[in-house]
């Protein structure tokens, strides 16, 4: 699923990229736009919205909580969202399942939209993006895997290295930074400018954490590791030399 995922959003992006100048409208179209969401009422219906605009808003509206996480601004936006939920989301969905993961997955990013509209309700800005479920999903990591460390590029000026984190620091980091950025964008989103959708990080973060605190013992056991890096055969009888 996780594969499925990636290659879905992929797949949508290249699409997009490929309309050229209509990407725009693309965009606006099936993204979240908070005013829209208060009001009921599709943002393709809104005066002011892009004309001419060959794309029509779900109806109802609320659906774009779900067509925007899909969406994506640019080749980095997408660049670093895939690359960490490639690095995470496979191990999450090992121990929830394929159908529980796409749903937990999706229910996380149609929180961080909520999270993101509360903040600014009548915000006409488009929020898109997968940042808020995988936000969820490193959340979940972060409860299945606590002592798991993970492999990180640090620059250093014009050094470049590589050190191993735990991942409860490294994902840790990363949420507060989320935080105190979204705080720090607040006077931005009162000013009715565009920006980051820091809270719907925050949002997407927190219901992954509380979901999978609530359900840990319920889900599936960690897979068995085993060295070197492929599966330990069923029928061996010499487990040592596969420790």
């Amino acid at each position: 699923m996780t594969w499925g995922l990636i290659l879905t959003n992929i797949a949508i992006f290249l699409y997009q990229v490929s309309l050229g100048p209509d990407a725009s409208a693309f965009m606006f179209a099936y993204s979240v736009v908070p005013f829209a969401i208060t009001h009921g009422v599709p943002q393709t219906n809104l005066l002011g919205s892009p004309a001419p605009i060959s794309f029509h808003t779900p109806n109802p509206v609320y659906l774009t909580l779900i067509t925007s996480q899909f969406l994506h601004a640019g080749w980095l936006h997408i660049g670093g969202n895939m690359l960490f939920l490639y690095i995470f989301g496979d191990n999450v969905e090992d121990r929830m399942g394929h159908f529980w993961f796409l749903l937990f997955y999706l229910l996380c990013g149609v929180v961080a939209g909520i999270t993101q509209v509360a903040v600014a309700p009548d915000a006409t800005i488009p929020s898109l993006g997968a940042s808020g479920a995988i936000a969820g999903v490193l959340a979940a990591y972060l409860v299945l895997f606590p002592s798991a460390r993970v492999k990180t590029i640090i620059f250093i000026f014009i050094f470049i290295t590589i050190v191993t984190l735990p991942a409860i620091v490294l994902i840790g980091l990363w949420f507060l930074l989320q935080f105190f950025d979204g705080l720090a964008s607040l006077s931005t989103v009162q000013q009715g400018m565009g920006g980051v959708a820091y809270f719907a990080h925050v949002g997407g973060f927190l219901t992954g954490l509380i979901i999978t605190l609530l359900l840990r013992e319920r889900l599936r056991p960690p897979a068995p590791i085993s060295y070197p890096y492929f599966p330990l055969h069923p029928q061996s009888t010499d487990l040592a030399s596969w420790r």
